[in-house]
């Protein structure tokens, strides 16, 4: 398996497990991970997942030894067309070539980095709400020297986390960016010691988790939808969150009321 699930109460942990190449994905690890993250959006159990990589490595972009035998294979690009009229939350989301890069998660996503995460593996990371990053770890669009477009939500993602001019000059020159950096301009929202991001991300989402999820899932939601949209359609959006306050927001204030939550600890389910 080219793909690892482990699950610890409600958080999962997605592993890409190809320390021969470095992580890098090929079509059947790609087909793995999307079934891996649209299982996770299923289980009616995980509320926060994590994504990582093995043997010190996050992700080091499609396999480009997969992708050179394309040509002989003449295998058609347009397998991974995004079909007309196509709103982002179909049930047949098309996958995009490393995997569940198309996916709208309705549940948090942390990314646990150490070394590379660069091209494709950069693009996984987008996709996350967060990122930890090992003070060793880097990110870059290593493809650029390839002739390799980013296709996988890059020049989607990148300039919403960290403005058009930074995305630009990670796009346009390829170059490396090391976790000290990536902090500082918003690509990463935790830097941790070398080996570990996997548990600090762990520990991350088992903290969120202990949060009513519909409440969560809602902000979440909202804050995405909203992202770009004039403010009134961006409220709009928000006030949806009305049906989650009826059914988790008066239950915790009524706890509240009852005396939880003083001196700032609480537990939820």
């Amino acid at each position: 398996m080219t793909v690892r699930i482990e699950k610890s109460d409600v958080v999962t942990t997605i592993t890409i497990d190809r320390p021969q190449a470095r992580n890098a994905v090929d079509p059947a690890t790609a087909d793995a991970l999307y079934d891996a993250f649209v299982a996770f959006e299923n289980d009616a159990e995980a509320r926060v997942a994590v994504l990582t990589g093995t043997d010190g490595t996050f992700c080091s972009g499609f396999d480009l030894k997969a992708a050179s035998g394309f040509a002989n294979e003449r295998r058609p690009l347009g397998e991974f067309d995004i079909p007309p009229g196509w709103n982002g939350k179909s049930e047949t989301t098309p996958r995009g070539p490393m995997g569940p890069s198309r996916l709208f998660l309705e549940k948090p996503l942390i990314a646990a980095i150490a070394g590379p995460a660069v091209a494709g593996g950069m693009e996984l990371a987008l996709l996350a709400d967060m990122r930890v990053m090992e003070e060793t770890a880097y990110m870059g669009v290593y493809c650029r020297r390839w002739g390799v477009p980013l296709i996988d939500g890059g020049t989607v993602r990148l300039p919403r986390l960290v403005g058009m001019g930074r995305a630009m000059d990670l796009i346009l020159t390829g170059r490396k960016v090391e976790a000290a950096e990536c902090a500082a301009i918003g690509l990463a929202e935790r830097v941790v010691a070398e080996g570990s991001a996997l548990e600090t991300a762990q520990a991350l989402a088992a903290d969120i988790a202990r949060f009513p999820p519909e409440c969560v899932r809602a902000d979440r939601r909202a804050a995405y939808l909203g992202w770009g949209q004039p403010v009134h359609t961006a409220l709009q959006y928000e006030w949806k969150s009305r049906q989650v306050l009826e059914r988790e927001g008066i239950t915790g204030a009524t706890q509240f009321a009852e005396g939880a939550g003083r001196s700032g600890t609480f537990e939820t389910t």
